[in-house]
């Protein structure tokens, strides 16, 4: 799947400059490992409202939210499997740090974009429903949430929520971990967000302000 390609690139070129070289390593590998599904559907959440757009007006964004999704998709792995009881320490702190960083690279591509408070909130909630120790797969929902902000306010949209909760019941459907992109992604599911994001939004949702400059 191709946009799902153009994301991990994306992805691996925004932590590309993270060091030292073996700490770098650690969060790259993360980024090898997991559904690309966030990033790509920030690029057709986008495409939907505007066939026309380039991967290249929009890879930002769909990093800096696959990036923030790694990153608590780390911090809820180590979470369960308690790696310190294991000895495995060291390892596990310097994961901790990697899921860190790929949140706080996330924000920082997401920051001047509309999709700041969205980002925000995805992380509110993560450390709310860790604390109080909720429904794991709510995470997904609230990614793809985000994703569906990011995508379509980059060509000046905006997702309604029959749209937003269209797309978190997507994220519901999987198991633990997010299947594939084009798993997830087919034609009759890409059909669909295209008929749902071009729909009228509700004046109630307009909540987030017009198109900001990306960094």
């Amino acid at each position: 799947m191709k946009e799902a390609s153009h994301v991990r690139s994306a992805a691996r070129e925004a932590v590309r400059d993270i060091d030292p070289e073996p700490f770098n390593e650690v969060v790259t590998t993360a980024l090898e490992t997991g559904s690309m599904a966030p990033g790509v559907l920030v690029v057709l959440s986008a495409r939907a409202l505007d066939s026309s757009v380039a991967i290249e007006t929009v890879a930002k964004r769909a990093a800096g939210t696959q990036l923030i999704y790694e990153g608590l998709r780390l911090t809820r792995r180590l979470a369960a499997e308690d790696p310190w009881e294991n000895d495995g320490s060291d390892d596990a702190n310097v994961a901790v740090l990697a899921a860190d960083a790929l949140v706080a690279r996330g924000f920082y591509l997401l920051a001047r974009t509309e999709a700041a408070g969205s980002a925000v909130e995805t992380v509110r909630n993560f450390g709310r429903d860790r604390t109080c120790d909720r429904d794991e797969r709510r995470l997904e929902a609230d990614v793809f949430r985000l994703a569906a902000v990011a995508g379509t306010t980059v060509v000046d949209g905006h997702p309604s929520a029959s749209y937003r909760e269209f797309v978190a019941d997507l994220a519901d459907e999987g198991a633990t971990e997010l299947p594939a992109a084009a798993e997830l992604f087919d034609t009759a599911t890409r059909d669909a967000l295209s008929r749902r994001a071009s729909a009228p939004f509700e004046l109630a949702d307009a909540g987030m302000r017009p198109s900001a400059t990306d960094p």
